[in-house]
This record gives C-alpha cells, sequence and structure tokens, in this order.
C-alpha cells in the first residue's frame, strides 16, 4: 500500500492511510487476531454476519425496485 506526501503535509498522509486500511478491513482483522476465538463463537460469528448482509442486501434491492423508501438525507 502506498500513500503519497504531499507539500510534506503528514497528517493529510496520514489520514489518507488510515482511511485506506480501514476499506480493506486491516483494522478489523487486526482485532480479530488478538486474542483466539473459538470454532462454535467463530461459526455464530460468521452466521449472524451473513445473516446481516443478506438482509442489507434484500433492503437496497427493495429500495431499487420502490417497495421500500430510500433514506431520507439529512440536511446540514
Amino acid at each position: 500500500m502506498q500513500v503519497l506526501v504531499r507539500d510534506n503535509n503528514v497528517d493529510q498522509a496520514l489520514r489518507v492511510l488510515k482511511k485506506k486500511l480501514q476499506r480493506e478491513g486491516i483494522f478489523r482483522e487486526m482485532r480479530m487476531r488478538e486474542a483466539f476465538e473459538k470454532p462454535s463463537v467463530k461459526r455464530a460469528r460468521e452466521k449472524a454476519e451473513a445473516v446481516s448482509r443478506q438482509r442489507k442486501n434484500a433492503r437496497k434491492q427493495m429500495q431499487r425496485e420502490g417497495l421500500l423508501p430510500s433514506k431520507p438525507k439529512k440536511n446540514r
């Protein structure tokens, strides 16, 4: 992974790096590897993640088809 530092702006480069790592899922994986996870707990977690992913995809599909209203945009 590579991040360019422009005009000696290390803070901005660090923000970009953190964003890239977050997108890749590196932070999440590091947290998962900190401690041993029992196989039964791992199976339950993966199943719960799959269910939530499936529900999210179904909700998005229904919004695309017009069966559910899309999220209202926040006014700032």
